[in-house]
């Protein structure tokens, strides 16, 4: 079966005033589809980075990454966002809700891209967020709620376009251990019970624990993959 991430001597560096500080050097891996991966490594060794360009939220300076056949270097801004919205599924540290809208509206809002009609969506939202277990919820601000049930509706939202791909950069940062335990127990059932491939930067290896595989990073460079 072919990778769902194709990654080819991939490198990144910013620039910081007059120098330019490289993050990733010829990075070359592969994600099968439905695995769930995990990116360790210690603080600045580009595990942010390397989720970013796979997310295609940045852009390399110079390799090959395909998803899913697809090489997603060569997509202009335009194509990369409408690629975003089609196959990316977001969860992040901090949920990025929006503190205006409700769960329900937090989850659908992902929809309104899309040419489902108003009824489509109202069902496509509820269904995801009975899935995470916030069908009572739904109506709730996100300063209702508690760090678990934001990251709840967070995973609702990122998988309610039924996205290829889920990123998750430090789902479990913010969360007490019990919170922790259910937001990576859930995770599993995405990717054993729907089949989602994950890719998770995390600290934890308590975490790291979860996924299938997992890949070290340090200075920039890959150190390893365990399968």
């Amino acid at each position: 079966m072919n990778p769902l991430v194709d990654i080819r001597h991939l490198a990144k560096s910013y620039r910081r005033g007059d120098q330019i500080v490289p993050v990733l050097t010829d990075i070359s891996l592969q994600i099968r589809r439905g695995d769930f991966t995990a990116l360790m490594g210690p603080s600045g060794s580009g595990k942010s980075t390397l989720l970013n360009l796979i997310a295609g939220i940045d852009k390399p300076d110079s390799g090959i990454l395909r998803v899913d056949g697809l090489d997603i270097t060569q997509l202009s801004e335009a194509e990369l966002a409408d690629w975003r919205a089609a196959n990316v599924g977001f969860i992040f540290q901090f949920y990025n809700l929006m503190p205006v809208l409700t769960a329900f509206e937090n989850v659908e809002l992902p929809l309104l891209l899309t040419n489902l009609t108003r009824k489509e969506r109202r069902e496509r939202a509820e269904l995801m967020l009975a899935l995470v277990n916030l069908s009572d919820r739904m109506e709730h601000y996100p300063a209702e709620l508690s760090g678990g049930q934001q990251q709840r509706v967070a995973i609702a939202r990122a998988i309610v376009t039924d996205p290829a791909l889920i990123v998750a950069d430090e789902p479990t940062g913010d969360l007490d251990r019990h919170s922790a335990t259910e937001i990576l127990g859930l995770m599993n059932r995405l990717n054993r019970e729907l089949g989602k491939t994950i890719i998770m930067v995390t600290h934890d290896a308590h975490a790291a624990e979860r996924a299938r595989s997992l890949i070290h990073l340090e200075k920039g460079e890959l150190l390893g993959a365990e399968a």
